[in-house]
Formats: C-alpha cells, structure tokens, sequence
C-alpha cells in the first residue's frame, strides 16, 4: 500500500502547525518541516519551532539539520523527504507541513542531479560587479540568462558556478541532467487564513518572538558563524540582525519592521501556492479538515 502524504502549506502564522500537529496526533501521523529557517539549528525562536514537548508527542523531520552558516536548497529538502519515507513504518501517513512553497514545487516537478557548488566565491568574486557576472553568464548562455532576473544574485552564482564546475553552459547541463520528479504522489493543501485574522496572527507572532528573546538567539549565532551566516538573511532573523547593529533604533521600531516583512513574506507566498501548483486545493480551516480526515479515511 503507498504511503499518503499529504501537504499542507499557507502562510507564515496562518496555524497550519499547529493544525498538522493536532490531526497527527489523533491520526497517527508523523510530520515533515518544510521551513527554510526550522532545518537550521541554534534559531528556535526565530523559526517557531515546535517545542522539545511537541516533538515528543509526534515524530518531526528535516529539523535542526544545518548549522547556521550553512547554506540550504531544494535538493536537500528532497533527500530529507525521501529519507523520512524511508525511514517510516510502512503505512504511516506523512503529513508535509511549512511555508517554503517553493522546494515542494521543485520536489514534485523534479530536480536534475547537481555536482558540488561549494568553494567557487573567490572565483565568482573575481568577475567583478553583479551586472558583470549577469553579462558573462548572457555570453555563455544567453537563453538560460533570460530567465533569470538581473538582481538575481543567488540564481546567478548558482549558474556561473555551474559552469565552471561542469564546463557546460547550464541550458548544456540540465539538457543532459533530466529532472528527477519524486516517486510517490503527494495531495497538495493550503490553509487559507482570511486577511485581517492573519494580520493579528502575524502581530501575535512577532510580539511573542521579542518576549520569548530572540534577539539575543540571533545575537549568540553572530558570536558563533559571524553576521553573514545564511540563515540570518531570513526574515526574522535579518531585522533583529540590523537592530544589534544600530539600523533599527528602538525594540518598537524592530517589532514594526518584523510585522511589515512578515506580512509581505505572506501575501508573496499565499499568491505562490495560488499560481505556481496545477493541483492544490486551498481552504479554510474547517474544509480543510474535513479534506484531510477524508483523505486519511481513505
């Protein structure tokens, strides 16, 4: 029998962890996080975790898996996918729950097996300015480079370091790399928190991060991997970062600054589960129980 699983996204603060977590207790579900910040560890605060009790009521994966300095990535999250699988009593449902839209999309679409991308900054630091390494890539694929945005630093090193690791121009490599779509389906979900009771969450959210000290978490991460680890260029994390160094003036002015991103980081990804998925169905919390319970009965 094929394993379920099923996905519930939505936005930062919409409660669909908290929902996860209710139905995997009555369902005996185990819970995979599809959050960019939880894989981290050291930033349990920042990430809204689930806490140490939560997680000894239900089994959790893909938590605390890097350290902050390091960098994540689509195929990380779909090996930590295929190895919570595999690591499940058999017919155990799986419940994918997180905000990161994005790596679902490249899991069920597919991915195309990629060389080691570490250790080429030097190098991409020596082309020069961001429009001059956006101008080489245009010289060595010009068709891969349209699709690209020109302030695009991350796709754009991705692709440089691409080719000079491989010597073939990515639209060369990925012609000859097919894409690797996961094996097992997944029944794709999203909470749909009407707008101003999402605000009020997103606020709540924000108050309780200061209270509960976030800004000292992210200041021992910078006394541990310094101020330009990856996972402090997350929202959270990098307004509490340009507090501790003087941009934010005032604990006022950082709460203000974490609602007004995290609201934006909510209607960014609400309009992705909404355009980017050819399967999803978005509901409001009671029919999105209804949809799960009838999908586990099944």
């Amino acid at each position: 029998m094929e394993r379920q699983i099923i996905a519930i996204l939505g936005a930062t603060a919409s409660g669909k962890t908290a929902l996860a977590h209710e139905i995997a207790m009555q369902r005996d579900c185990e819970i995979f996080s599809l959050d960019s910040l939880s894989v981290y560890e050291e930033l349990d605060i920042a990430s809204a975790k689930p806490t140490h009790f939560e997680r000894s009521q239900v089994r959790y994966h893909a938590l605390d898996i890097l350290k902050p300095h390091e960098k994540s990535n689509a195929m990380l999250f779909y090996d930590l996918l295929w190895q919570a699988h595999r690591d499940m009593p058999p017919q155990k449902p799986l419940l994918i729950v997180g905000g990161s839209s994005f790596f679902l999309k490249s899991i069920v679409e597919g991915l195309s097996p990629m060389p080691p991308l570490q250790g080429y900054e030097a190098w991409l630091e020596s082309l020069g300015s961001l429009p001059e390494q956006y101008a080489l890539l245009s010289r060595i694929d010009a068709q891969y480079a349209r699709k690209i945005a020109p302030q695009d630093t991350y796709r754009i090193h991705k692709a440089l370091s691409l080719f000079k690791a491989t010597q073939l121009s990515p639209s060369e490599y990925f012609a000859t790399h097919a894409k690797s779509p996961f094996p097992l389906r997944i029944e794709i979900l999203a909470l749909d928190k009407p707008r101003e009771a999402l605000r009020e969450a997103i606020r709540a959210r924000c108050e309780a991060m200061i209270e509960r000290g976030v800004i000292d978490e992210v200041q021992r991460v910078i006394e541990r991997y310094g101020v330009e680890a990856a996972a402090l260029k997350a929202i959270g994390p990098k307004e509490c970062v340009q507090f501790l160094q003087g941009e934010i003036e005032s604990v006022d002015s950082l709460k203000e600054q974490l609602f007004f991103h995290t609201c934006q980081l909510a209607k960014r990804q609400k309009t992705f589960n909404r355009t980017q998925f050819a399967r999803i169905s978005i509901l409001e919390e009671l029919a999105l129980r209804e949809r799960i319970a009838a999908l586990l009965r099944s």
